[in-house]
């Protein structure tokens, strides 16, 4: 293959993995009522997520993996096997408990870079989905990327697309639902509510990693053939179903938040000064 042509294979699994993101951005910032969030201050979260989280966490996990596996050798016990990545118990172990809690973090991380601009409970939700749409979408790429390297163009694109209607939505909307929590604890008078829905985006994420590896699961108990690819087709679908409940619930508490009672009841709103009328002298009467 030419160089030319593995450039344009490359812009276009970069275009697919865009795009749904991109959209999914749009649809979650024209829910917000009033004033909503600039152009620039989401897609500076948005690559925030992309560019920073991804990169981070991918690393953070591979270093803890690294960790954990030299522990569990070392330490040959069998409440350390979990540790261990090269095991089944410790590959479950990074996607229901470790991946959950270090993406979620550096998600959460890009939401407090952009405080300053959380002006309404409505604002972190927004932003929020915008880093994990951002983290949605690249690490996407990097997938297709990897299928592409394997099995072609067309390997890739497939692997895009599953992704776009399931893990890049999923992202987004977890991170939402932390940026709904942090704006509540910032600017709602909500203390402690960010770290409650920090847990609940963890909760979120790892449910949709446990519905998505049904497969697996179903697969580690023999089932072969035609049922496990019913168990896998199944566990992506119930993953799509979630990943779509999540950003509709996220949108109702974008609604709900922003609407003009909730702004008039808001700690920090205030409204705009009544400026008292000066009358002039009265007229004299005939």
């Amino acid at each position: 293959m030419s160089s030319t042509a593995s450039l344009l294979s490359l812009l276009v699994l970069l275009g697919a993995a865009f795009l749904p993101a991109l959209v999914y951005l749009m649809w979650v910032r024209t829910t917000e009522q009033g004033v909503r969030e600039g152009w620039g201050t989401l897609l500076g979260a948005f690559a925030y997520g992309a560019f920073f989280a991804t990169i981070i966490a991918g690393i953070v996990e591979a270093v803890l993996v690294a960790g954990g596996t030299s522990l569990s050798q070392a330490i040959p016990a069998p409440e350390f096997v979990f540790l261990n990545g090269n095991t089944t118990a410790g590959a479950f172990f990074l996607i229901l408990v470790l991946a959950p809690f270090v993406e979620e973090a550096l998600k959460a991380s890009g939401v407090a870079q952009y405080r300053q601009k959380i002006r309404v409970v409505a604002d972190g939700p927004v932003l929020g989905a915008g880093v994990g749409l951002g983290f949605g979408f690249f690490e996407t790429f990097l997938y297709g990327l990897g299928a592409y390297f394997v099995g072609g163009l067309a390997a890739g694109l497939s692997l895009i697309v599953l992704r776009s209607l399931s893990s890049i939505l999923l992202h987004g909307s977890s991170t939402a639902l932390f940026g709904y929590g942090y704006a509540e604890d910032r600017v709602g008078g909500a203390k402690g509510s960010a770290g409650r829905h920090y847990l609940a985006a963890v909760g979120l994420h790892s449910s949709f990693n446990a519905v998505v590896s049904l497969g697996v699961f179903v697969a580690l108990l023999g089932v072969t053939g035609v049922g496990l690819d019913i168990a896998s087709g199944l566990g992506y679908v119930f993953g799509v179903v979630l990943a779509f409940a999540a950003i509709e619930y996220v949108r109702r508490l974008i609604v709900q938040s922003s609407h003009p009672g909730a702004l008039a009841a808001h700690p920090r709103f205030r409204p705009p000064p009544v400026r008292p009328v000066v009358q002039g002298p009265a007229a004299p009467r005939r």
